[in-house]
């Protein structure tokens, strides 16, 4: 589990802010911020619906590294958690130059212990909710390291713990 300091720090500091998770209980929200350039963004110069599929990898990712799950140490433990499914709603335009952050957490942990949804809220600066989507994520490791087979693997609870308030 997180300690009580190291979560106040990240409170207090906005890389971190509580959400109620399903079950009523406070859940840390990891935040990714943003800016939509030029080449995220249709002839029209609105956001191009990829850009924020990408956000949604990038945040995911940010949000494993802040509990120290960083890409390195994924490489080194042979760890990988591959998307299985997503989905967005699309609430409000976001044109060139908009600033937002990609607000992130742990929604629930799958049946069978192998597998999470990840929620994202995509917030402009001014407050207005831009985008609500999901991932789905198998946790695995490589069998001998990238490139040979993958294999899901039960999610511990010193992992779950870590996004837990």
């Amino acid at each position: 589990m997180m300690p009580t300091c190291v979560r106040i720090l990240l409170l207090l500091s906005g890389a971190m802010k509580e959400s109620a998770s399903e079950n009523g209980v406070p859940a840390p929200v990891a935040v990714f911020p943003v800016q939509l350039q030029w080449g995220d963004c249709d002839p029209a110069g609105i956001i191009f619906y990829p850009t924020y599929f990408r956000w949604f990898d990038a945040a995911t990712w940010n949000m494993f590294a802040g509990v120290g799950y960083h890409a390195k140490r994924m490489r080194k433990e042979h760890r990988a958690m591959p998307l299985v499914a997503a989905d967005c709603k699309f609430k409000h335009p976001a044109e060139q130059e908009d600033r937002a952050e990609v607000r992130s957490r742990i929604l629930r942990w799958g049946w069978g212990g192998k597998s999470f949804v990840v929620g994202h809220d995509v917030v402009r600066a001014d407050g207005t909710l831009l985008a609500q989507g999901s991932e789905t994520r198998v946790w695995g490791r490589y069998v001998d390291g990238p490139g040979t087979p993958l294999r899901g693997e039960e999610i511990g609870e010193e992992l779950k713990a870590l996004f837990r308030a």
